[in-house]
């Protein structure tokens, strides 16, 4: 029985493990990568072909985003996850599917007019529908035969509907061991997720680290923050823009909007609107509905047997059209405005950003992670000038982040559910954190008494004997677009010197007093760059 991380090591998104056990091939998510790319990924080292069956924490694409291409490779196996982990994914994978043909569409009109290569999608349509029937769904808590000598249960994680933590008991020769995979651990006191699960025995803890080096501090009044951004931005005849994740930040933000109405917390703005323009948070939105029992926490379900919608009000209002979501921006009155994506690469959102940014009574309010490289990260970091749609757009609105509005559990949180684990694990395996937070975490469980490792991409361990049989391999990734951008300057250069030589040539029945003046100013120009 043998480990491989392949993905989310030493980075947040494009979890992938590598399971082989009692003669099966077994992946534990297989997500894509989002945002800036730090290191190279180890391919799965089977064909797709070979895989036996998918194990799958939860929806969000870094852990589901790559499965129907799993399936254009030959992919055959089930997927197994919880119920409303399923009906998720059937949305958000045949959106990632339109993104990723629509991008390619785009690229291809780019660039035949500059005569390139012909793009492709990652995949189509007919992968993500097909990938949905490949579903197998099950309820948390319920211990299930996997394979002969490989059993599996989902724990409820608290980080989006129908997350999970991943038990695997694996009999192999005479040799029992448990793993677990933790998934994302969901961040305590959340509205509508419950409080993550904790497990208390495993030999062996894969274990995300996403906020490992912060604590969120004393939990926020979300109501308060929210109120205070709504209220400020309408009272300057401004908007509120919230880039937010379909899936999970979306329904969350309509439970604090909807308690914010009904306490007619706003003054002076009447029943203001609020928009969801996005087909997908649409859909999702709906699937929470119809998965509360089972799903929601105690406070959700105590409105929802008073007969009270959590996550609906007077004045919510659904775009699904493009002529629709292009309606939004006529309309001069204040409102709230959530769009995807959460990190503002793709999606509505950016033609929101871009009627929005340069506006100084706007409010542009970020609710979730935002990766590296992402537009949304470069925003919170102050940038004063942004490209939208080959537009420049000034950065003028007021960039405001709701405190402690994560998904994701903090330091505490996490060692929390570390230590909820009666006797500690032979060893725990950190991933899905970037670089220095996965070896800071790291090192702090290790000197509260844990073996613990952060893996490369490629690092395979031996379960039964406990021991590393192959270590990862720290690649770092080219800068693809600095490395062009070098390359072309370079040839550019080459061009000028081979420019110089025609000059010269054609210089060459000058009178020696201009050649003498032009041969000093060549060699000023050579001795200053030969070094």
């Amino acid at each position: 029985m043998k480990l491989s991380f392949l993905g989310a090591t030493h980075e947040v998104t494009g979890s992938c493990f590598y399971l082989e056990a009692c003669g099966k091939n077994i992946l534990i998510d297989c997500g894509m990568e989002q945002g800036k790319d730090m290191f190279v990924n180890q391919e799965i080292p089977v064909s797709s072909t070979d895989i036996d069956v998918v194990l799958l924490t939860h929806a969000h694409m870094d852990h589901s985003g790559k499965l129907p291409l799993l399936y254009t490779q030959g992919f055959r196996g089930n997927i197994h996850t919880t119920g409303a982990t399923s009906a998720l994914c059937d949305i958000m994978l045949r959106d990632s599917a339109h993104i990723q043909m629509a991008e390619a569409e785009w690229k291809n009109r780019k660039g035949k007019r500059a005569g390139d290569h012909v793009a492709a999608p990652l995949y189509d349509m007919e992968a993500a529908m097909a990938t949905s029937r490949l579903f197998v769904s099950h309820e948390y808590k319920e211990k299930f035969v996997l394979f002969e000598g490989i059993s599996v249960r989902f724990i409820d994680v608290g980080h989006l509907l129908g997350s999970a933590s991943i038990e695997v008991w694996i009999t192999e020769e005479g040799v029992t061991k448990k793993i677990v995979f933790s998934g994302d651990i969901g961040n305590l006191n959340q509205p509508l997720m419950n409080n993550p699960q904790y497990i208390e025995e495993s030999d062996y803890v894969v274990m995300e680290s996403t906020y490992g080096d912060r604590s969120h501090g004393e939990k926020p009044d979300y109501i308060r923050e929210l109120t205070d951004v709504i209220q400020t931005t309408f009272d300057r005849g401004g908007n509120v823009v919230i880039p937010s994740f379909a899936v999970g930040r979306t329904q969350v933000l309509l439970y604090f909007l909807r308690k914010i109405k009904d306490d007619k917390l706003i003054k002076g703005h009447g029943d203001f609107q609020v928009y969801v323009d996005s087909p997908l948070a649409v859909e999702a939105t709906q699937i929470f509905h119809e998965h509360m029992l089972g799903y929601f926490d105690e406070e959700a379900m105590a409105l929802v047997n008073k007969g009270i919608n959590p996550i609906s009000f007077p004045g919510l209002k659904t775009s699904i059209t493009s002529d629709e979501s292009k309606q939004i921006n006529f309309d001069e009155e204040p409102k709230v405005i959530i769009s995807a994506s959460g990190m503002c690469d793709a999606g509505r959102i950016r033609h929101h950003l871009k009627h929005n940014l340069w506006r100084e009574n706007s409010t542009i309010l970020f609710v979730g992670y935002q990766a590296a490289g992402t537009l949304g990260r470069i925003l919170i970091d102050g940038v004063k000038e942004v490209k939208l749609f080959g537009e420049p757009i000034q950065v003028c609105a007021q960039i405001r982040q709701l405190t402690g509005a994560s998904g994701h559990a903090d330091r505490e949180g996490l060692i929390s559910w570390l230590k909820g684990f009666l006797t500690k694990p032979q060893k725990v395996f950190v991933v899905h954190g970037d670089d220095q937070i996965c070896e800071m975490f790291t090192e702090n469980i290790k000197e509260m008494g844990y073996d613990a490792v952060a893996p490369f991409s490629g690092m395979t361990y031996d379960l039964a004997k406990n021991v590393c049989v192959q270590e990862g391999k720290a690649i770092r990734v080219e800068p693809k677009a600095e490395a062009e951008k070098a390359s072309s300057v370079f040839e550019h250069l080459v061009l000028a010197g081979k420019r110089l030589v025609a000059v010269i040539q054609h210089n060459k029945s000058g009178s020696n007093k201009d050649l003498a003046k032009f041969l000093g100013q060549i060699n000023s120009l050579s001795d200053k760059w030969d070094r």
